[in-house]
């Protein structure tokens, strides 16, 4: 019995212990806005400040960068930006956000992704500072990027100071993968001739935007980069320490950032399934019509470097096939290194081209998702191929040089090693 009532008072203790709030454990880098903080809000003494920032605008212990503005003495807030999804994430993808005045600190929200993306004159009266915070995800066609270069294109013809609150990129500041936009398909999608995944911080290609005269009409502004301390070019986002705030409801997690930019652009058409509306965004692909089991093994044939493919069934709860029974497979990413993400969804093409002959993914889909599906890749010339058979190798030969121009632009404007 004593032996009993050890254990028992052992198993309790440990429930006990357990169930206390445990201390998180201290970041190793520090964003933007904590050095910010740090350095007394230098730049923004004195100054008129608008803040363009959505919730993963937040300090390291997760503090809003919105209520952190609004509570210090050194600056004045006086309007916020919502860029998709809106100030407090609470706008669904492609929506149009509303201008309103935030509830918490009664501060003006303007919309940049409604009636315009680009703040008017009339949004920057009495601003003396424009100020952006949001984490990106390190595809080009997350729109937040473009959101920040329009606004330094306001900034510049308003004769306002920019400042980037800078943030780790969660693919690395490494990973540089797919073509470089044609800018015949420049969209708010896509705005700058850059590949799909970049490899670097929102503050590095501010920087390159701003000094290589990218910006429209070849304006610049007064931009500073408030830098991020103790991160490095290969770092992936749990080394960083820091807590994940959705960027977007189908970004759940950083290791979605991954997926995001492996199906991302195929899931524009809506002959397929990539798992948005189930629990796993952009970590499936699959259609009513395929075979599973053929499917992944078809995949796995192809020996792609870094991935595996398992073959699931699924019923979607909302958006493209919602309670359709969906056949199709799971991605894993077992080697993050190797894997070459953008080129993912073109071998998936291609090995349906190669099941289903009979069955282009192009054909079936309406041709309003056909031209997202261009703008988001930044060319027809892809489409075109994949249509006519092209193998996946083929039409990934000729972005190798593209990339090596893009790396040589991009390396006079890094700032983290």
């Amino acid at each position: 019995m004593k032996n009993l009532s050890f254990l028992i008072l052992t198993f309790a203790l440990a429930v006990t212990l357990h169930a206390q709030p445990q201390p998180r454990p201290k970041p190793v880098i520090k964003t933007g806005i904590d050095v910010l903080v740090e350095n007394n809000f230098s730049p923004l003494i004195g100054r008129r400040v608008g803040l363009i920032t959505n919730p993963t605008g937040v300090s390291n212990t997760l503090v809003s960068t919105v209520d952190i503005f609004a509570r210090a003495k050194e600056l004045k807030l006086v309007a916020l930006y919502g860029p998709e999804h809106g100030v407090r994430g609470d706008v669904a993808a492609g929506e149009r956000v509303d201008s309103y005045t935030d509830s918490a600190t009664g501060i003006p929200v303007y919309s940049l992704y409604g009636k315009t993306t680009k703040p008017t004159p009339e949004m920057l009266k009495g601003v003396d500072v424009l100020v952006y915070d949001i984490q990106d995800i390190g595809s080009r066609s997350y729109t937040y990027i473009n959101t920040m270069a329009v606004a330094m294109e306001a900034a510049a013809e308003n004769n306002i100071d920019f400042v980037v609150l800078d943030r780790p990129n969660p693919l690395t500041g490494n990973k540089i993968e797919g073509n470089i936009l044609d800018v015949k398909y420049k969209s708010f999608v896509g705005m700058f001739p850059i590949p799909y995944v970049y490899g670097m911080t929102c503050g590095e290609l501010a920087t390159l935007l701003n000094v290589e005269g990218w910006l429209k009409g070849g304006v610049a502004c007064r931009l500073t980069v408030i830098k991020i301390i103790g991160w490095n070019r290969s770092m992936w986002w749990e080394e960083t320490g820091l807590e994940w705030v959705p960027p977007s409801p189908h970004i759940p997690n950083a290791a979605t950032a991954l997926f995001y930019a492996g199906t991302g652009i195929l899931g524009e058409l809506d002959a397929v399934s990539i798992g948005v509306g189930y629990t796993l965004p952009f970590q499936l692909v699959g259609t009513p019509w395929i075979d599973a089991s053929r499917f992944a093994q078809s995949l796995n044939a192809k020996k792609i470097a870094g991935v595996y493919f398992r073959p699931i069934i699924y019923k979607p709860f909302y958006a493209a096939m919602q309670g359709k029974q969906v056949n199709g497979v799971q991605i894993y990413i077992l080697d993050r290194e190797k894997v070459n993400l953008v080129n993912l969804q073109l071998h998936i093409i291609e090995v349906i081209n190669e099941l289903y002959p009979a069955k282009s993914i192009f054909a079936l889909s309406d041709s309003s998702r056909i031209q997202m599906f261009d703008k988001v890749m930044g060319t027809n010339a892809v489409r075109l191929a994949l249509e006519k058979k092209a193998p996946v190798e083929e039409i990934v030969s000729h972005w190798n040089k593209d990339i090596e121009s893009f790396r040589l632009v991009r390396k006079k404007y890094l700032l983290y090693e």
